[in-house]
């Protein structure tokens, strides 16, 4: 597969993104078939594998990863977060979000991050963490004092590079000049696009861009018309019955091209995605293999300019109904 450059650390323009694996994300998930999808993604070339301490109960996601790639740890890229899955008895802080429950709670203390990280490294089984984010940023603790803390972790052998997720362009600038940053992650898709002064401050930066959640949380793939029992886009204003009816038939006219152009609805989402920047990588997550393998050939799709003005024109034109997490 092509790859990409997040800061100085070289991936596959297409990743993939493990929170679908543990259970109570979309429905129920068995631990064979959550490896299994893993393992598929791996062999077709996503070897950037996106985790957090906080998908699924007890580290699971994570442990999750290190089984799957136990034995072949030289193969992958692994990243991981933290500060959403907060030690006992610490502080936990509010940070708003637009999903029905309203809000995360977060701690990214500096006193606490090398007890993340460590946690984090039993967790998936290895000693070195590739790319370490800070998960959502703690509004009672400066970002700046945040990295200082994820810097000692460089330092000390434990992690390869830094990251930021769901960061300001502000704060992407105060903790770029404390630590280089390899990489922001944030949401972006053709539903829900990126802050413009985020994106000029990681282009100036030299920092990548991860964009989580590149096919809408599924919507994308042009085949979602109803959630099941335990699917967690249940908390996403998008995915009600009513804004789900209309945001499909919003959606249709590019669903349509994506015909035409003999592609699925999510290769061309993650096509037209990966030509936004040259630096911009996506990590879908899928539980079927055969999924898994479609939306990694998204990475060879060359879109002619006359058919990226076309999908900017219907963008234009469809405006998504309901909120989004952030």
């Amino acid at each position: 597969m092509r790859t990409r450059e997040l800061g100085n650390l070289k991936v596959p323009a297409i990743g993939f993104g493990a929170m679908v694996l543990s259970p109570g994300i979309y429905g129920d998930i068995d631990d064979t078939r959550a490896e299994t999808a893993l393992g598929a993604a791996l062999d077709a070339g996503a070897y950037h594998v996106d985790t957090s301490d906080a998908y699924g109960p007890n580290g699971h996601n994570e442990r999750l990863v290190g089984r799957a790639i136990r034995g072949r740890r030289d193969e992958v890229v692994i990243a991981t977060k933290f500060g959403l899955a907060i030690p006992e008895g610490e502080t936990a802080r509010s940070f708003p979000v637009g999903y029905t429950f309203g809000e995360l709670k977060v701690n990214g203390e500096a006193r606490l991050v090398r007890r993340y990280a460590e946690r984090s490294l039993r967790n998936l089984g290895t000693d070195v963490i590739d790319l370490y984010y800070v998960h959502y940023p703690d509004p009672g603790v400066t970002i700046e004092e945040t990295v200082a803390a994820m810097a000692e972790l460089v330092r000390d052998g434990l992690v390869r590079h830094l990251g930021l997720s769901n960061v300001t362009a502000g704060q992407l600038r105060a903790a770029h000049a404390v630590h280089p940053v390899a990489a922001v992650q944030n949401e972006w898709s053709m539903w829900r696009p990126i802050d413009a002064d985020l994106l000029a401050a990681a282009r100036e930066l030299g920092v990548g861009i991860v964009a989580w959640s590149p096919l809408g949380n599924g919507f994308l793939t042009g085949t979602v018309s109803s959630l099941g029992e335990g699917d967690f886009r249940h908390n996403a204003p998008r995915f009600s019955a009513r804004n789900l009816a209309r945001n499909n038939d919003r959606y249709a006219p590019i669903k349509d091209m994506a015909a035409r152009l003999g592609v699925t609805s999510a290769q061309l989402a993650l096509a037209w995605l990966l030509h936004q920047d040259d630096h911009v990588v996506a990590i879908p997550g899928s539980r079927t293999p055969s999924h898994i393998r479609e939306n990694l050939e998204a990475a060879d799709l060359t879109l002619h300019p006359d058919t990226l003005a076309q999908l900017e024109r219907a963008l234009g034109a469809f405006e998504a109904e309901g909120g989004t997490l952030l």
